[in-house]
């Protein structure tokens, strides 16, 4: 199957309306694309107006119904506005998208406390941020939804945490939080308002801000050799899982 070929009916999330943090670029926009091109309504949120608007702008050009607001998540008035701008101009929601993500290459010596602070107030403070503000869109029976059912979060993560990555401290601590956040909001909101709440932990992704600025390219190449597929993943694989986990057949899991 090629790259571009989709395993899913392109109507699989036809009528959603998703909400995107970070979906101006990288793997966030790649899932901004996917999730339109299979019939959803996407927003995404961003802190640069010219990335947003020429996400949008490319989201239009495929026929997609697309909007782009500001904001920062680390913000809980941004946050706040956002989703209710989303719903104003869609009249629901019923997905949301954590990718909004911050991450530099210092080690830990040299790491001041608040650029620690920075990365965890972007990724984990902000995942949670975003999901409270959604919360009585997404729960069951909340507003605006015509569904008896709750909405989905999916929440991007990583690998860093899982052993020790060299110079990432920060990054692999704001990573560890928000697999935290996603497991117990799974668990509580799930149990009480029928929302689903998974993760997706990509490792290296070609074609991104990460690999492009973290890896070097001779890294990038034994990355390769140590890989079991002898390759690198790419966008278009993580906004596949993205897909699954939000429709319907996601709800065997």
């Amino acid at each position: 199957m090629a790259k571009e070929e989709s395993p899913f009916k392109a109507d699989v999330v036809k009528g959603k309306v998703c909400l995107i943090t970070g979906g101006g670029s990288g793997i966030g926009f790649e899932i901004s694309t996917q999730f339109g091109k299979h019939g959803a309504s996407v927003a995404i949120m961003g802190r640069r107006k010219q990335v947003l608007d020429a996400a949008v702008s490319s989201l239009h050009s495929l026929g997609i119904n697309a909007v782009g607001f500001e904001g920062d998540v680390r913000k809980q008035e941004d946050a706040r506005r956002v989703v209710e701008s989303t719903v104003k101009h869609f009249g629901c929601l019923d997905i949301l998208v954590n990718a909004a993500a911050g991450n530099f290459l210092v080690s830990a010596e040299d790491l001041s406390p608040n650029g620690f602070r920075t990365v965890i107030d972007i990724d984990s403070v902000g995942t949670f941020t975003m999901c409270h503000e959604a919360l009585k869109y997404l729960k069951k029976g909340g507003h605006g939804r015509n569904s008896s059912r709750g909405g989905s979060i999916l929440n991007i993560t990583a690998t860093l945490h899982y052993t020790a990555s060299w110079y990432q401290i920060h990054v692999a601590a704001a990573k560890a939080a928000v697999d935290s956040i996603t497991r117990n909001l799974a668990l509580e909101w799930g149990t009480d308002y029928d929302i689903r709440v998974n993760g997706i932990a990509p490792g290296p992704i070609g074609d991104t801000p990460g690999m492009s600025k973290l890896v070097p390219d001779e890294i990038k190449s034994k990355t390769r050799e140590v890989t079991p597929l002898y390759k690198i993943g790419e966008k278009w694989d993580i906004a596949m899982a993205a897909l699954y986990l939000v429709s319907d057949a996601g709800e065997l899991l």
